[in-house]
């Protein structure tokens, strides 16, 4: 060796193979200081090699070290290589920049060095560890396998000692003369007053510090019973959490014997290897079960750029501005229905443009619902009672699917698939709003107060007051808000969470029903493709396909949604539509590998068959299910989609007549009406004399259809010329012509 301090350490001064050393800095030849590295001490202990720690807590040579005793090793170099020239054993003396680890705070190099330490000997026990994780509910579920598991799996010895001084103190107390060794190891107030004769009244350094005592095992009585410098590692004590903050187990024994295991915890993923793994550890060592059932793993809040959020850098929204502006429920339902709380990241964009989407997409439709239910109820003069026994087709619909979002509502929750949640949420309302009451509308509008009306009105109401209990947890402000004013309790968080048995459960019916929605929303994308506005009727629309017959019961529904004289319902699919196999190329790519291109070619030929089995012959291979799927692909020349659910297909008859076109300037006339009556500032129940300004040929075209214009605008008298001074007059166009147009109530 160059320095002669350890020579005689056995083992020691030969030329090891380590993993850790490579040659992307450096030569690729490095010493081995087992005091000063990890890796370096696991090499040598891996080689018997002792460990040598010629450095104390300043940082300087020891007295080990003769010659650079009291230097400060990081200021040393110099001296070092002085004396190795001086000796003649210098052979090359170079400069290299290379990664040095510096103190966060201050900027300064460290030094890593081995300290003795209190451990905790998790590898003892870490088997049990890992079944007890087998317990555990881990959202998402592959971090109990994967990122928690294999920590677990790979656990160490765990060092709970820190050489602080603030910290809870660790209640040992050492002898000082190593020839009377002695360890006491404390566990309560009653046992310190035992051995010390005095009950502690400050726990902390440096007033536990002064307690002192002979040491019993000293028969000279020279040597005393010291506490040990070392404070527990803070991790200690958040992992003991759960039984320290109630005193347990010297107080409220039977409190936490009801509580603990936890059923809840949540926090970032990366305390997997932090709190999470400290709790576990600490639970299985001293009760044999896993410290909560259910732990929620959460992911990082980026910017829009994928940078974690930062105070100088400002790269977020303001918090309270975000309140302030788009309400805390949308900033709640903008986490909760992110990937975030399912171990994901979420990026947001500095202006918060996302949170502000959610008022338009899932506010704002919950309070339509409830104002168009209230406008309508106080117009009427109707209190709404809970009553779901209505025998209407869209009530039964609306109230068997309100059961399903209760029950999908509560599985989703009791499994703590909180975004889950919040689609079928979503799902719902547009269920309600944009199907049950657009479709219901003229049931609400009528001047009859009959059962009718009042069944409509009470399955509004359930429907709201379920919504309201299961959007609670999600939008807790404005479910608030609704409930309170719909049932004039206390707090929607006060009331029972709804199980839905009181609610009709035809499940046939909301199938169906959702079959139906699905034709229209198809239909309606086929107008749009084809540029003919929904006000504009058609003659026809045919759904084909296996099953289509059933749906014919729902034959008005789907006329008058997508606007159609006739729907027509046919079992034979072939004549308007084929089906095409898609084969899964990412699946049977592995599987295959040349012969993939063969099946695609045969894809494209439609040279294939379908067996019974329900597998598929192509190009020699058989492909199964998961490798392939049917497409319904509509015939050429035919205005035609295929629904989402890829089991029938919408074809609409676009062929125009001046029938046709008449009655959509009419329908377009009642829009433009309508229009004139909210800039009035008229109440949807006013009823007005109407006057209308047209051109003679739109004139002739509105008369024929002056009894539908008056019923759909409440227009008790329509006038052809604007003669009335009282008015309030608005201009518009119609069929490509200037119209003026005069409301006046009644």
């Amino acid at each position: 060796p160059l320095f002669p301090y350890f020579k005689d350490a056995p083992n020691a001064f030969k030329v090891l193979v380590g993993e850790f050393v490579n040659t992307d800095e450096g030569t690729g030849v490095v010493h081995i200081a087992p005091g000063f590295g990890e890796d370096d001490q696991k090499l040598c202990a891996e080689h018997g090699i002792e460990i040598v720690c010629p450095v104390d807590a300043a940082g300087r040579f020891t007295s080990e070290v003769s010659d650079f005793e009291g230097q400060n090793v990081l200021e040393s170099n110099k001296n070092v290589i002085k004396n190795l020239k001086e000796r003649g054993v210098l052979v090359k003396h170079e400069t290299y920049v290379h990664n040095y680890p510096h103190c966060w705070r201050t900027d300064t190099p460290l030094i890593y060095r081995a300290i003795s330490s209190w451990y905790v000997e998790v590898t003892k026990f870490r088997d049990r560890l890992g079944e007890l994780n087998k317990q555990i509910n881990w959202i998402p579920d592959h971090i109990r396998d994967g990122q928690f598991g294999k920590w677990l799996e790979n656990a160490r010895d765990w060092s709970i000692s820190r050489n602080r001084f603030w910290g809870s103190p660790i209640p040992v107390w050492k002898s000082d003369n190593p020839d009377f060794p002695r360890i006491d190891v404390y566990g309560s107030l009653d046992e310190l007053e035992r051995d010390f004769g005095v009950r502690p009244q400050n726990l902390h350094r440096p007033y536990i510090d002064q307690l002192t005592r002979p040491n019993p095992d000293d028969p000279s009585g020279k040597s005393t019973m010291r506490r040990v410098e070392e404070v527990l590692d803070c991790w200690f004590e958040s992992g003991s959490m759960p039984y320290a903050q109630v005193h347990y187990p010297f107080e409220n024994k039977e409190w936490f014997e009801n509580h603990f295991p936890a059923d809840f915890i949540v926090e970032y993923v990366a305390q997997t290897r932090g709190w999470f793994y400290n709790l576990v550890v600490l639970a299985g060592a001293l009760f044999d079960c896993p410290p909560f059932r259910n732990c929620m793993c959460h992911g990082v809040v980026l910017d829009e750029n994928g940078q974690k959020l930062s105070k100088r850098l400002k790269n977020y929204p303001s918090p309270e501005e975000v309140f302030e502006k788009h309400g805390s429920d949308a900033l709640r339902w903008y986490l909760v229905s992110s990937a975030i709380l399912n171990g994901g990241d979420l990026q947001i964009d500095r202006d918060g443009k996302g949170i502000g989407e959610v008022v338009r997409t899932v506010l704002n439709p919950i309070w339509n619902a409830y104002y168009f239910f209230t406008l309508y109820a106080n117009s009427d003069g109707i209190r709404a009672e809970y009553d779901t026994s209505s025998p209407e087709l869209l009530d039964r619909y609306i109230l068997s699917k309100t059961r399903e979002l209760v029950e999908k509502t509560s599985a989703l929750m009791d499994s703590y698939a909180l975004a889950g949640a919040c689609q079928a949420i979503l799902q719902y309302v547009d269920a309600l709003n944009n199907w049950y009451i657009r479709r219901s509308r003229d049931r609400f509008w009528k001047a009859e107060k009959d059962e009718d009306k009042r069944r409509a009105y009470n399955t509004l109401f359930v429907a709201l007051i379920n919504l309201t209990k299961v959007a609670a947890p999600l939008l807790p402000f404005l479910s608030e808000e609704l409930f309170k004013e719909l049932t004039g309790e206390e707090s929607v968080h006060f009331a029972n969470w709804p199980d839905g048995k009181d609610l009709p459960d035809d499940k046939d019916l909301v199938a169906q029903m959702d079959q139906v929605r699905n034709i229209c929303s198809t239909t309606l994308a086929l107008r749009e493709s084809n540029g003919l506005r929904i006000r504009l009727p058609l003659q026809r629309l045919t759904v084909a396909g296996n099953g289509a017959q059933a749906l014919a019961p729902y034959e008005h529904l789907i006329a008058d949604e997508v606007n159609v004289k006739q729907v027509q319902f046919s079992e034979e699919i072939a004549a308007f539509a084929t089906f095409q196999l898609v084969v899964n190329a990412r699946e049977l790519g592995p599987k295959l590998g040349s012969a993939m291109k063969d099946v695609l070619s045969a894809t494209r030929s439609g040279e294939w068959q379908l067996q019974n089995d329900g597998s598929v012959e192509i190009a020699g291979q058989k492909l199964l299910a998961g490798e392939y799927k049917m497409a319904l692909k509509p015939k050429e020349g035919e205005a035609a989609q295929a629904l989402d659910s890829n089991d029938l297909v919408a074809v609409l008859d676009i062929n125009l007549t001046q029938q046709l076109e008449e009655e959509g300037t009419a329908r377009d006339l009642v829009r433009l009406v309508q229009q004139t009556r909210k800039e009035a500032g008229l109440h949807v129940a006013d009823h007005i004399v109407l006057e209308l300004n047209l051109p003679e040929e739109l004139k002739e075209v509105i008369k024929k259809h002056e009894r539908y214009l008056s019923e759909q605008t409440l227009s008790d008298k329509i006038n052809f010329t604007l003669t009335a001074a009282n008015s309030f007059k608005q201009s518009g166009s119609l069929a490509g012509k200037a119209v003026e147009i005069g409301v006046t109530r009644i």
